[in-house]
């Protein structure tokens, strides 16, 4: 089977791809049939040196039963050479749990914000209580601690006068 993929070229930690047709038998950077581009990832994506397609060859290549890989498919659907791939799933691991849930739901988002508001509002001016009264504990915590240690000076002056 043809496909359309990337080929690795360039130095270390610097890739420069070849985009090549090449039988889907062959290795990655192995033998192919023809270079039809390239890709270079370090540039911005602004600036059109970063890919350079020879269209009508990827035309005739897809005309013949050549299958691009996702990322050529990205790379061509860019181009509108091809059609762009559907998004894959992509979690939101930087995200914390309890807000992943409120993004899951796009559809219902601006209901959930909308309820999920007014609460907030509220657990805001419950929490400034409910600091208030944790604070006087943190000071009686405080004021106890000394206590224990002048109780517990006196007993080791006692072991030194033994």
């Amino acid at each position: 089977m043809l496909k359309i993929r990337l080929s690795l070229g360039g130095a270390k930690k610097r890739p420069v791809y070849k985009i090549v047709v090449a039988d889907s038998r062959f290795p990655r950077d192995g033998r192919f049939i023809e270079k039809v581009g390239f890709f270079n990832p370090l540039l911005p994506k602004a600036k059109k040196e970063r890919v350079n397609l020879e269209v009508d060859r990827i035309k005739h290549w897809i005309d013949k039963g050549a299958k691009p890989t996702l990322r050529v498919s990205r790379i061509l659907g860019e181009a509108q050479l091809y059609p762009m791939p559907p998004k894959g799933n992509n979690p939101l691991k930087a995200i914390p749990k309890k807000d992943r849930k409120k993004d899951n739901s796009e559809g219902e988002k601006p209901i959930v914000e909308a309820k999920a508001e007014p609460k907030k509002e509220e657990a805001k001016k419950e929490a400034p209580k409910t600091e208030a009264k944790a604070e006087p504990k943190k000071k009686e915590a405080k004021k106890e601690a000394p206590k224990t240690e002048a109780k517990a000076e006196p007993k080791k002056e006692e072991a030194k006068q033994k």
